[in-house]
């Protein structure tokens, strides 16, 4: 199959579950700039008093991420550019909004009528480079500002793993943490959750090599494991004012040891695009 890996990888250690419960993390302010995000994680787990268990799984939306890197653009205060412009037209949209979109893209994919596919630098492919413009307006906005977006950490792996390291420590258990995003899909309607940023486990579970219940060997089963916590994880915490950005996943088994590549790891190589 096309962009599948040639030879099998090492085992991820990952192990499907019979039951896993999705609670998601209350009482959490709205984040601003500076805010320490793995602290107030703790206290609201604190507050809930139900501390992190071994194996763990922390999904946390990419906005309240890029919320506390200060990842907000005032729209007010950019300049498209003539290749901005150019994309506006073809796409109808706010060459404003346009040009931040490219601040953060590596090609662009599709431009058409009301969609613009990019590849990120990150390695994901998503409609304008997940560039966010819901509830992307800071706390103190000063009057007169924006229109305001937000745009997705600058490395949501590294970001992952920092919160990660800092969860764990505190509570004394292994844990992991995923950033999540919301992307479309070819040729399917709506969104779901996925994962841009993961530390703690595999992204991917490899299951090529194992039988299935005729005996028949695996080649090609190559399951994205931290996206189905993200799209499960997108139901508890909701797309518009549930105010819910953070999810605790309890009864998965991973290793540990296999989840050097973070969410990385999702991404086909952009030789394997197959709108380019």
């Amino acid at each position: 199959m096309k962009g599948e890996v040639a030879e099998p990888a090492k085992p991820s250690g990952v192990q499907c579950a019979p039951e896993l419960t999705f609670r998601a993390i209350e009482g959490l302010p709205r984040i601003q700039p500076g805010d320490d995000v793995a602290a107030l994680l703790i206290c609201a787990l604190e507050r809930q008093a139900s501390a992190l268990q071994q194996h763990d799984v922390v999904v946390v939306t990419s906005k309240i991420i890029s919320k506390a890197e200060d990842r907000f653009v005032d729209l007010s205060k950019v300049l498209p550019s003539p290749r901005a412009r150019e994309l506006a037209r073809a796409t109808g949209g706010d060459p404003r909004v346009l040009e931040v979109v490219l601040w953060d893209t590596e090609i662009v994919s599709r431009a058409a009528k009301g969609a613009l596919i990019v590849r990120h630098h990150g390695g994901h492919v998503s409609a304008n480079a997940g560039l966010d413009q819901s509830n992307a307006q800071p706390v103190d906005a000063p009057v007169g500002s924006g229109p305001w977006v937000l745009r997705l950490p600058a490395n949501p792996d590294t970001s992952a793993a920092l919160l990660r390291a800092r969860l764990e420590q505190h509570f004394g258990v292994r844990a992991a943490v995923i950033v999540s995003d919301s992307f479309g899909r070819p040729f399917r309607l709506g969104t779901v959750g996925a994962a841009v940023g993961a530390s703690g486990l595999a992204s991917l579970y490899d299951q090529r090599g194992r039988f299935d219940m005729h005996g028949r060997r695996l080649e090609h089963t190559l399951t994205a494991t931290a996206d189905q916590l993200c799209a499960a994880a997108d139901l508890v915490c909701g797309q518009a004012d549930e105010g819910r950005p953070a999810v605790v996943v309890h009864g998965l088994r991973f290793d540990p040891a296999e989840s050097s590549l973070g969410a990385s790891s999702l991404c086909r190589a952009a030789t394997e695009d197959l709108y380019l």
